[in-house]
């Protein structure tokens, strides 16, 4: 299926930006409560450069939101999604499958293991990407089923205590609250879904 690019960007930043207040709210209990203002400020960032990144090809404009949100976003969270989107538009061929973007999001998930020396199970975003990723390239994969595994992993983070990242210096105090980047993973696994859905 084509990607509509166009599409995807404004939906994504537009849900991210509007759950800006609940990212951080999420972020205010287990880490230094700038997770939503800081993703809001790297999509505000997308979307005033959306022209000039529409105009590239799909790879090379996923790999520009990505360096957009490493230049914007600050703290941890820029260069983990700014190496999810770069690694992306590497990976993905022109007219993904399910299958692809599932090849693609694996990929993505190696790159950030490697970068935030973080594994599944240590309570951040891997813990929403990496099942997802599993699911959509064991070709089984519906958008309601990918929709539903997100919700259900980024709620796996609540009893979960953080290993890795800014909640691990909480410890066993960081188990009972949902982990921020998990919930904005879910937030964009959501958006994709829906717009290649037709349902946005």
């Amino acid at each position: 299926m084509a990607l509509p690019l166009d599409k995807m960007l404004d939906t994504l930043s537009a849900r991210i930006i509007a759950a800006a207040d609940e990212l951080t709210d999420l972020d205010s209990a287990i880490g230094d409560a700038d997770h939503g203002l800081n993703m809001k400020r790297g999509f505000e960032a997308v979307q005033a450069e959306r022209a000039s990144i529409l105009a590239k090809p799909s790879g090379e404009a996923l790999k520009a939101v990505g360096m957009m949100l490493v230049m914007k976003v600050g703290g941890a969270s820029g260069p983990l999604y700014g190496t999810l989107f770069m690694t992306l538009g590497k990976e993905l061929p022109d007219q993904p499958t399910l299958a692809d973007m599932g090849r693609a999001l694996n990929a993505s998930v190696t790159a950030l293991k490697a970068r935030g020396k973080a594994e599944i199970g240590n309570k951040t975003m891997l813990d929403v990407l990496a099942p997802v990723a599993a699911h959509l390239e064991s070709g089984t994969a519906t958008f309601d089923s990918v929709r539903t595994l997100a919700a259900e992993s980024a709620k796996a983070t609540i009893p979960m205590k953080a290993i890795r990242g800014r909640a691990s210096f909480l410890g066993e105090r960081s188990i009972g609250h949902m982990d921020p980047g998990a919930r904005s993973s879910e937030i964009m696994i959501a958006a994709v879904c829906d717009v290649l859905e037709g349902t946005s």
